[in-house]
């Protein structure tokens, strides 16, 4: 005796098949476009064409440049503290039904948060500029 699937998992309910044949008719048409364009589009290589575009500048020198340290520290203090953000903002979104349990869990992240960032502060990782080198 074999076991009958569920009619939710047949490719032959209506929703499902409609979804493939999209699918499909996308992938098809979608080959059959770039091969056109390929193909049939007109191919005149030159300096202009290969060169890298750089917002309408035309790029001059070498594509490896030192950035300064400070230039990181933003960038990582951003990242922290965007997500920091998110979390802070999924939990506002959900604080009724989380209760005393979220907000306790929420006030430890926000403290060790507020830890790591005096720590930075008393160890200048805040201190940028010209003024900064000289100590």
């Amino acid at each position: 005796m074999q076991p009958i699937a569920p009619a939710s998992l047949s490719p032959w309910v209506p929703g499902v098949f409609s979804l493939i044949v999209y699918f499909l008719v996308v992938a098809v048409l979608i080959g059959v476009l770039l091969f056109l364009s390929a193909w049939l589009g007109e191919k005149k290589p030159n300096v202009e064409k290969s060169r890298a575009y750089e917002s309408g500048i035309i790029p001059t020198g070498t594509a490896r440049l030192r950035y300064p340290v400070p230039f990181y520290l933003v960038a990582i203090f951003f990242l922290i503290f965007n997500v920091e953000g998110a979390y802070i903002f999924a939990w506002a979104v959900a604080w009724e039904d989380l209760g005393w349990k979220g907000w306790l869990q929420i006030s430890f992240f926000i403290t060790v948060l507020l830890l790591g960032l005096f720590y930075i502060w008393r160890k200048g990782g805040l201190e940028w500029g010209p003024e900064a080198k000289n100590r």
